[in-house]
C-alpha cells in the first residue's frame, strides 16, 4: 500500500458545506464529518474494507487527508489494523501498545459509482442531522402552540407545515366536523414529540384542554403576565368547554378580564375552536364551592363531600336538575372533570325521600336491636348514630347528654347494644363453623365475624382459599357485608394468608412475585 501522500487545499469543498449547512439549518461541522465518513468509506472500498482507513478534510483550507489507522498490539491478531510493537517502534521509538500508527494515503479520484455511493452517504448523513436538528428544536417546544400550513391530508389525518419540520395533526386530534385543506393555515397545539426510525415525528391536538388554555394565554395579557392563573380546564370539543381561573390581584377580576370588553377576548378563542361554548368561572381552594362555581349556570341548595371517595353529593332545585346535568350529562361531566370530584345530582325532593327512608331504615334498626320504642329509637337517629356498634362503644356521656336521655337510660342502652353484639357474633361464629371457615382464617386480624361468614357463603374456607384472592376480589365480598374494607387493607390480608406458602418453601427458594 501506497505511502506518499499528495493533498491539496479545496475550498470549493467548504462552499459546499456552508452551502449544506445554511439549507438545511444545521452545523457546518456536521457536513464536513458527513463528507469525511463518504471519502473514508470510498477509500475502503479502494483498499479494502479490512483496512482502518479515515479521512480528514481541514476545516480552514479543505484538504483531504487520508490514513490508514493501525494499532501497536502484542500480540497481533489482526494484521490489517494491527502491528506489532517491534515494527511500531522502529517508526516511531516512543509508540506503546495501544497507540496508533498512521500511515498516509494518495487521495482517492472518485470514479461515478465511488462519487455516487459518497454522495448518498453524505445525503444520509445530513438528512440524520437534519432530523436531530428538529428533534433538538421541538422536544423542548412541547405545550406551544404553534402555526402552520396544511401540506397534504391523508385519510382524514393533516399533514402541517411548520416551516423547519412536518408536523401530524390526526384526525381524532381535530374538532369535530373540522375540514382542512391543502394550503390552509392551522393553527393547533404540540402535545408530544417522540423520536423515532423515521425520523423525529411531531404530534399537534385542536381538542386538547391546554390547547385553550394557551389561547386564552394569547388573548389575555393579564394571563401571560401571570396575574391571572389558569387552574384547570374541562373540554368537549366543539361542543361546550370549562374553564377555572384565579387572579393574584385582588384589584382584577379573573372572569371579567377573561371574557374582555363586550366579550371581545372569549368570542377570540370561541372563533377559534369552531363556535364552542366557554363557561369562565372563578377557582375556589374549598372544593364544595368549586364544584357548585362549576355547576353554572344551575343553582345549587346543598352539598355533601364523602372526602375519601372524593364524592360529592349535589342537591339542587326541582326545576334546576336539567341544567345542572346539561344536554347528555354534558353539564355535569365537565364540572367533574373540571373539579376532578365525582358528582352526584339529587334533586330537593329525591333528598328529601331519600334522607326519610334512611330515617325510617336506622330508626327500625335500632327498635329491632335494642328493643326500644320509636322514640328512643328516633333520638339516636336524629343525634347521627348509625349503628349497634356506635351506641355500644361510644362514651357514655354522649348518650347521656341527648335530651331526654340520663345516665341510667344511657347504660342501659349501652348495655343492650353490647348483649346485641355478643348474640350477633356468637351466632355468626356459629354459622362460620357451620360452613366450615378454618380457624386460621378466624384468627387473621382484620377479618370480623361478618365478613368470616361471608367468605364461607362464597366458598373461601382455607387460608389457601383467602391467599389465592386478588384485593379487589376481597373488597367485593366485603361489601355485601356492613364491615367495608379499603384495597390496602385487603391485600395486607392476603400477603398474611400467604405467609404459609413463604414457611413452607424449601431452603433457598425464593417466593414467586406477583
Amino acid at each position: 500500500m501506497a505511502t506518499t501522500q499528495m493533498s491539496y487545499p479545496r475550498p470549493e469543498l467548504l462552499q459546499v458545506a456552508d452551502t449544506v449547512a445554511r439549507d438545511k439549518s444545521i452545523d457546518r461541522d456536521e457536513v464536513l464529518e458527513a463528507m469525511e465518513q463518504a471519502i473514508q468509506k470510498a477509500g475502503r472500498s479502494k483498499y479494502g474494507q479490512e483496512y482502518d482507513i479515515r479521512a480528514e478534510i481541514d476545516r480552514k483550507n479543505g484538504e483531504i487527508k487520508l490514513m490508514r489507522f493501525r494499532q501497536v498490539a502484542d500480540p497481533v491478531e489482526n494484521e490489517a489494523t494491527q502491528m506489532p510493537l517491534v515494527a511500531a517502534q522502529k517508526l516511531n521509538p516512543t509508540a506503546q501498545v495501544g497507540d496508533f500508527i498512521t500511515d498516509p494515503l494518495p487521495p482517492i479520484d472518485f470514479g461515478r459509482i465511488a462519487a455516487q455511493t459518497a454522495k448518498n452517504v453524505i445525503v444520509q448523513k445530513v438528512r440524520e442531522a437534519e432530523r436531530q436538528r428538529q428533534f433538538r428544536e421541538f422536544k423542548d417546544r412541547v405545550g406551544d402552540i404553534v402555526n402552520g400550513l396544511v401540506k397534504r391530508v391523508e385519510f382524514g389525518n393533516v399533514v402541517v407545515d411548520l416551516g423547519r419540520a412536518e408536523a401530524m395533526l390526526r384526525r381524532d386530534e381535530l374538532i369535530p366536523r373540522e375540514n382542512f385543506r391543502q394550503g390552509e393555515r392551522v393553527r393547533a397545539y404540540i402535545y408530544d414529540v417522540r423520536e423515532e426510525a423515521r425520523g423525529p415525528q411531531i404530534f399537534l391536538s385542536r381538542t386538547h384542554p391546554q390547547f385553550m388554555a394557551k389561547l386564552f394565554a394569547q388573548e389575555v395579557p393579564e394571563i401571560y403576565d401571570g396575574i391571572i392563573e389558569i387552574r384547570a380546564v374541562a373540554r368537549d370539543p366543539g361542543s361546550r368547554a370549562k374553564i377555572a381561573v384565579i387572579s393574584n390581584d385582588s384589584g382584577i377580576d379573573p372572569v371579567g378580564a377573561c371574557v374582555g370588553m363586550r366579550g371581545s377576548r372569549v368570542q377570540a378563542v370561541v372563533g377559534e375552536l369552531q363556535g364552542e361554548k366557554i363557561d369562565i368561572i372563578p377557582w375556589s381552594a374549598d372544593p364544595a364551592t368549586f364544584v357548585v362555581n362549576a355547576l353554572a349556570p344551575a343553582e345549587v341548595a346543598k352539598v355533601v363531600m364523602d372526602e375519601e371517595q372524593r364524592r360529592i353529593e349535589v342537591v339542587v332545585p326541582n326545576d334546576q336538575l336539567s341544567l345542572a346535568i346539561g344536554r347528555r350529562g354534558q353539564n355535569v361531566r365537565l364540572a367533574s372533570q373540571l373539579s376532578g370530584w365525582d358528582i352526584d345530582i339529587l334533586t330537593e325532593d329525591e333528598e328529601s325521600e331519600r334522607r326519610q327512608e334512611e330515617f325510617r331504615s336506622r330508626s327500625k334498626m335500632f327498635i329491632d336491636a335494642l328493643d326500644v320504642d320509636d322514640v328512643i329509637a328516633h333520638l339516636l337517629v336524629t343525634e347521627g348514630f348509625a349503628s349497634v356498634e356506635e351506641v355500644a362503644f361510644v362514651a357514655l356521656d354522649e348518650l347521656s347528654g341527648i335530651e331526654g336521655f340520663d345516665e341510667t337510660v344511657a347504660a342501659e342502652l349501652q348495655q343492650r347494644a353490647r348483649n346485641f353484639i355478643e348474640q350477633q357474633n356468637a351466632e355468626r361464629e356459629r354459622r362460620r363453623r357451620e360452613l366450615g371457615v378454618s380457624d386460621d382464617i378466624a384468627a387473621l386480624d382484620g377479618i370480623s365475624p361478618a365478613l368470616l361468614v361471608a367468605l364461607g357463603e362464597k366458598g373461601v374456607k382455607t387460608l389457601d382459599d383467602l391467599a389465592d384472592l386478588a384485593g379487589d376480589e376481597l373488597v367485593e365480598i366485603a361489601d355485601t357485608t356492613t364491615d367495608k374494607l379499603e384495597l390496602e387493607q385487603a391485600n395486607a390480608i392476603i400477603m398474611k394468608a400467604r405467609e404459609h406458602w413463604f414457611e413452607d418453601a424449601p431452603a433457598g427458594a425464593a417466593p414467586a412475585q406477583e
